[in-house]
């Protein structure tokens, strides 16, 4: 992400904050923080996956880009590895096998490329691709098969690879990894684990490459330290409550998650690139 990225997200109150490092107290930043927390959470518990996707778009309306990184990242994760410890033995391991592989390829093509790819087209074509995605299984517009496929290396490698290098250029792993996970219909819980233990792994990957990118801005950890509570407490709702929901309500939500994200992905890119 570059610094000069602000218009990327549309940040119209990001100015008052450009070189503030320290705690931040204004209150219209934690209006847009609690939101983008709650989001944050549930994601990282699995039950919306794909909602913290707009978790930094939401915070640029106040914060410019790189400092809303900055700040989320520790916050995530620390979320993730909430998760991690919770759905260990309960991910689906060839999927999660063949996702990580893949995953740490990603990664390292987003490092290598990370100065040269406009994030605002990224975010487009992961929103287009999950709006298509999503549209497709609400409108019905192909039958469902009534055997829903397994696991597969070549499926998996494309979506885990694409997943994971807009993960690190742009914070949109949900959708891509919807494409891949969503058809097989695995149970609720099978599948939140399997998603979260493979986007833990790859924000983990980002750490290094973010501080020697520049994108990670350790003054900032006073504001993760303040808001890490609401988001810990948000995954803990989330684990609670993929336990809890049975698969078909579960699909159904996570269905409607995938289109809305896409769509203020969708949009998010179509301005910028648009110039507006």
């Amino acid at each position: 992400m570059s610094r000069d990225a602000a218009s990327d997200y549309g940040c119209p109150f990001a100015a008052p904050f450009e070189g503030r490092t320290g705690l931040i107290t204004d209150p219209w930043f934690y209006v847009a923080a609690v939101p983008a927390l709650l989001l944050t959470g549930f994601s990282k518990s699995g039950f919306v996956a794909g909602s913290g996707a707009i978790s930094v778009p939401i915070l640029c309306l106040v914060i410019p880009p790189v400092q809303a990184v900055g700040i989320m990242l520790p916050i995530l994760l620390v979320a993730d590895l909430v998760g991690l410890t919770t759905y260990w033995r309960q991910k689906h391991e060839l999927n999660f096998r063949i996702l990580l592989i893949a995953g740490v390829l990603g990664n390292l093509a987003g490092w290598a490329t990370a100065a040269m790819i406009s994030e605002a087209w990224v975010r487009l074509m992961v929103g287009i691709i999950g709006t298509l995605f999503a549209l497709d299984w609400w409108l019905k517009l192909r039958p469902i098969p009534k055997d829903a496929p397994g696991p597969s290396w070549a499926k998996g490698t494309l979506w885990g690879f694409v997943s994971s290098y807009t993960s690190f250029i742009s914070q949109t792993a949900g959708p891509p990894l919807a494409v891949y996970m969503m058809p097989q219909r695995l149970p609720a819980l099978t599948y939140a684990a399997t998603a979260t233990c493979f986007l833990t792994c790859i924000n983990w990957m980002k750490v290094i490459p973010y501080y020697m990118l520049g994108q990670l801005n350790w003054g900032n950890l006073s504001t993760s330290l303040v808001l890490m509570p609401l988001a810990l407490a948000a995954t803990y709702l989330g684990l609670w409550m993929v336990r809890r929901i049975p698969a078909e309500p579960f699909y159904k939500i996570g269905y409607a998650a995938l289109l809305i994200v896409s769509l203020k992905l969708a949009w998010d890119g179509a301005r910028a690139t648009m110039g507006a």
